[in-house]
Protein backbone atom coordinates (compact mmCIF):
# COMPACT_ATOMS: atom_id res chain seq x y z
CA UNK A 1 0.00 0.00 0.00
CA UNK A 2 2.60 2.34 1.00
CA UNK A 3 4.40 1.43 -2.53
CA UNK A 4 1.24 2.25 -4.32
CA UNK A 5 0.84 5.83 -2.43
CA UNK A 6 4.47 6.39 -3.16
CA UNK A 7 3.95 5.91 -6.91
CA UNK A 8 0.78 8.37 -6.88
CA UNK A 9 2.21 10.63 -4.82
CA UNK A 10 5.35 10.92 -8.15
CA UNK A 11 2.59 10.29 -11.06
CA UNK A 12 1.11 13.89 -9.68
CA UNK A 13 4.42 15.73 -9.15
CA UNK A 14 5.12 14.75 -12.71
CA UNK A 15 1.65 15.77 -13.83
CA UNK A 16 1.74 19.05 -11.84
CA UNK A 17 5.69 19.66 -13.42
CA UNK A 18 3.95 18.88 -16.86
CA UNK A 19 1.03 21.36 -16.38
CA UNK A 20 3.09 23.89 -15.21
CA UNK A 21 5.57 23.88 -18.01
CA UNK A 22 2.69 24.02 -20.45
CA UNK A 23 0.86 26.80 -18.84
CA UNK A 24 1.20 30.21 -21.33
CA UNK A 25 1.28 32.07 -17.97
CA UNK A 26 3.96 29.87 -16.84
CA UNK A 27 5.79 30.25 -19.62
CA UNK A 28 5.48 33.89 -20.13
CA UNK A 29 6.93 33.99 -16.38
CA UNK A 30 10.03 31.84 -17.44
CA UNK A 31 10.65 33.46 -20.65
CA UNK A 32 10.62 36.99 -19.37
CA UNK A 33 13.70 39.06 -19.04
CA UNK A 34 15.48 39.45 -15.38
CA UNK A 35 14.99 41.96 -13.17
CA UNK A 36 17.69 43.17 -11.16
CA UNK A 37 17.39 44.18 -8.11
CA UNK A 38 19.89 47.20 -7.43
CA UNK A 39 22.22 47.48 -4.05
CA UNK A 40 20.95 49.29 -1.30
CA UNK A 41 23.09 50.28 1.54
CA UNK A 42 26.05 47.95 0.28
CA UNK A 43 23.29 45.02 0.57
CA UNK A 44 22.52 42.68 -2.60
CA UNK A 45 19.50 40.48 -2.50
CA UNK A 46 19.17 37.01 -4.39
CA UNK A 47 16.30 34.39 -3.99
CA UNK A 48 15.60 30.85 -3.96
CA UNK A 49 12.99 28.73 -3.56
CA UNK A 50 13.82 24.87 -2.26
CA UNK A 51 10.45 23.10 -0.53
CA UNK A 52 9.04 24.95 2.86
CA UNK A 53 10.48 28.46 3.14
CA UNK A 54 10.89 28.30 7.16
CA UNK A 55 13.27 25.62 6.63
CA UNK A 56 15.02 27.62 3.95
CA UNK A 57 14.93 30.90 5.62
CA UNK A 58 17.58 29.08 8.74
CA UNK A 59 19.63 27.64 6.45
CA UNK A 60 20.49 30.91 4.98
CA UNK A 61 20.17 33.22 8.16
CA UNK A 62 23.05 30.91 9.35
CA UNK A 63 25.67 31.55 6.45
CA UNK A 64 28.52 34.56 7.56
CA UNK A 65 27.76 37.37 5.06
CA UNK A 66 23.60 37.18 5.05
CA UNK A 67 22.12 39.96 6.98
CA UNK A 68 18.42 39.49 7.16
CA UNK A 69 16.13 36.34 4.89
CA UNK A 70 12.88 36.79 4.25
CA UNK A 71 10.06 34.43 3.63
CA UNK A 72 7.57 34.93 0.65
CA UNK A 73 6.30 33.78 -2.66
CA UNK A 74 7.74 33.99 -6.12
CA UNK A 75 8.07 32.55 -9.59
CA UNK A 76 4.14 32.84 -10.60
CA UNK A 77 2.01 34.37 -12.26
CA UNK A 78 -0.67 36.22 -9.73
CA UNK A 79 -0.82 38.76 -7.73
CA UNK A 80 -0.39 39.26 -4.13
CA UNK A 81 -0.66 35.66 -3.60
CA UNK A 82 -1.08 34.47 -0.01
CA UNK A 83 0.08 31.05 1.62
CA UNK A 84 -3.47 29.31 1.12
CA UNK A 85 -3.52 30.00 -2.53
CA UNK A 86 -0.17 29.17 -2.89
CA UNK A 87 -0.96 26.37 -1.62
CA UNK A 88 -3.52 25.39 -4.27
CA UNK A 89 -0.69 25.08 -7.03
CA UNK A 90 -3.04 27.79 -8.96
CA UNK A 91 -0.72 30.38 -8.46
CA UNK A 92 2.38 29.34 -10.35
CA UNK A 93 4.24 30.55 -7.14
CA UNK A 94 6.48 28.98 -5.08
CA UNK A 95 7.78 29.44 -1.09
CA UNK A 96 10.72 31.01 -1.76
CA UNK A 97 12.56 33.08 0.08
CA UNK A 98 14.52 37.10 -0.08
CA UNK A 99 18.31 36.74 0.89
CA UNK A 100 19.96 40.24 1.79
CA UNK A 101 23.78 39.74 1.71
CA UNK A 102 26.97 41.43 1.80
CA UNK A 103 28.71 40.73 -1.52
CA UNK A 104 31.96 41.37 -0.03
CA UNK A 105 31.79 38.74 2.34
CA UNK A 106 29.87 35.71 1.03
CA UNK A 107 29.34 35.63 -3.44
CA UNK A 108 26.05 34.99 -5.05
CA UNK A 109 28.24 31.81 -6.41
CA UNK A 110 28.72 30.56 -2.82
CA UNK A 111 24.76 31.11 -2.28
CA UNK A 112 23.78 28.85 -5.19
CA UNK A 113 26.57 26.10 -3.70
CA UNK A 114 23.81 26.54 -0.48
CA UNK A 115 21.25 25.99 -2.62
CA UNK A 116 22.20 22.82 -4.16
CA UNK A 117 24.33 22.11 -0.96
CA UNK A 118 21.26 22.32 1.86
CA UNK A 119 18.40 20.25 -0.72
CA UNK A 120 17.98 17.00 -2.41
CA UNK A 121 18.88 18.10 -5.97
CA UNK A 122 16.94 15.46 -7.66
CA UNK A 123 13.29 15.56 -5.80
CA UNK A 124 10.92 16.72 -7.95
CA UNK A 125 8.40 19.30 -7.34
CA UNK A 126 9.11 18.90 -3.38
CA UNK A 127 11.68 18.59 -0.42
CA UNK A 128 11.14 15.67 1.97
CA UNK A 129 7.42 15.38 2.86
CA UNK A 130 6.46 18.42 1.21
CA UNK A 131 5.14 18.15 -2.01
CA UNK A 132 3.45 19.99 -5.00
CA UNK A 133 4.50 22.73 -7.35
CA UNK A 134 4.42 25.30 -4.43
CA UNK A 135 7.16 23.40 -3.15
CA UNK A 136 9.36 23.65 -6.26
CA UNK A 137 12.79 24.02 -6.58
CA UNK A 138 13.42 27.33 -8.10
CA UNK A 139 17.07 29.43 -8.56
CA UNK A 140 16.13 33.30 -9.63
CA UNK A 141 18.81 34.84 -11.68
CA UNK A 142 18.74 38.78 -11.89
CA UNK A 143 21.34 38.63 -14.92
CA UNK A 144 23.52 36.64 -17.31
CA UNK A 145 26.10 36.53 -15.32
CA UNK A 146 23.94 34.90 -12.43
CA UNK A 147 22.24 32.60 -15.05
CA UNK A 148 25.83 30.88 -16.12
CA UNK A 149 27.23 30.60 -12.41
CA UNK A 150 23.74 28.72 -12.06
CA UNK A 151 23.56 26.64 -14.93
CA UNK A 152 27.02 25.64 -14.75
CA UNK A 153 27.27 24.50 -11.33
CA UNK A 154 23.71 22.28 -11.80
CA UNK A 155 25.33 20.51 -14.67
CA UNK A 156 28.35 19.46 -12.83
CA UNK A 157 26.56 18.78 -10.16
CA UNK A 158 24.27 16.58 -12.35
CA UNK A 159 27.53 14.88 -13.61
CA UNK A 160 28.23 14.61 -10.15
CA UNK A 161 25.35 12.91 -9.11
CA UNK A 162 24.76 11.01 -12.45
CA UNK A 163 21.17 12.29 -12.63
CA UNK A 164 18.51 15.16 -13.83
CA UNK A 165 18.79 18.17 -11.20
CA UNK A 166 15.38 19.18 -10.13
CA UNK A 167 15.95 23.21 -9.96
CA UNK A 168 14.47 25.03 -12.81
CA UNK A 169 16.55 28.08 -13.65
CA UNK A 170 13.94 31.47 -13.62
CA UNK A 171 14.76 35.11 -14.54
CA UNK A 172 13.63 36.85 -11.39
CA UNK A 173 10.73 39.10 -11.58
CA UNK A 174 9.14 40.29 -8.15
CA UNK A 175 9.54 39.19 -4.67
CA UNK A 176 6.35 39.14 -2.36
CA UNK A 177 6.28 39.20 1.54
CA UNK A 178 4.75 36.20 3.43
CA UNK A 179 2.23 36.29 5.96
CA UNK A 180 4.02 38.17 9.33
CA UNK A 181 3.42 34.45 11.09
CA UNK A 182 5.81 32.45 8.74
CA UNK A 183 9.01 34.96 9.43
CA UNK A 184 11.39 33.48 11.59
CA UNK A 185 9.26 31.18 12.10
CA UNK A 186 11.94 27.94 12.95
CA UNK A 187 13.71 30.46 15.46
CA UNK A 188 10.33 31.58 17.37
CA UNK A 189 9.13 28.39 17.18
CA UNK A 190 11.89 25.34 17.82
CA UNK A 191 8.96 22.93 19.33
CA UNK A 192 6.62 23.08 16.62
CA UNK A 193 6.46 19.39 15.17
CA UNK A 194 6.91 20.16 12.05
CA UNK A 195 10.18 22.22 12.63
CA UNK A 196 11.60 19.49 15.33
CA UNK A 197 10.83 16.63 12.79
CA UNK A 198 11.76 18.56 9.30
CA UNK A 199 13.25 22.13 10.39
CA UNK A 200 15.72 21.37 12.18
CA UNK A 201 17.34 18.45 10.90
CA UNK A 202 17.60 19.52 7.63
CA UNK A 203 19.64 22.80 9.02
CA UNK A 204 21.62 20.32 11.02
CA UNK A 205 22.62 18.36 8.10
CA UNK A 206 23.62 21.22 6.37
CA UNK A 207 25.69 22.90 9.26
CA UNK A 208 27.44 19.36 8.81
CA UNK A 209 28.61 19.52 5.37
CA UNK A 210 29.58 23.42 5.90
CA UNK A 211 31.16 24.19 8.91
CA UNK A 212 33.19 27.02 7.22
CA UNK A 213 30.74 28.97 5.83
CA UNK A 214 28.78 29.37 9.05
CA UNK A 215 28.15 32.08 11.34
CA UNK A 216 30.11 31.91 15.19
CA UNK A 217 26.57 32.06 16.75
CA UNK A 218 25.51 29.53 14.13
CA UNK A 219 27.82 27.18 15.26
CA UNK A 220 26.59 26.34 18.45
Amino acid sequence: MKKLFFALSILLCFSCHNEAQSNPKQQAVINADPIEVPLENGMAKAYFASGCFWCVEAIYESVKGVEEVISGYSGGYTDNPTYELSNTGRTGHAEAVEVIYNPNIVSFSTLVDVYFGSQNPTQVMGQGPDRGSQYRSIVFYQNEAQKKTIETKKEVLAKKLESKIAAEVYPFQKFWIAEGYHQDFEKRNPNQRYVRAVSIPRLNRFKEKFPELLKEEAKH
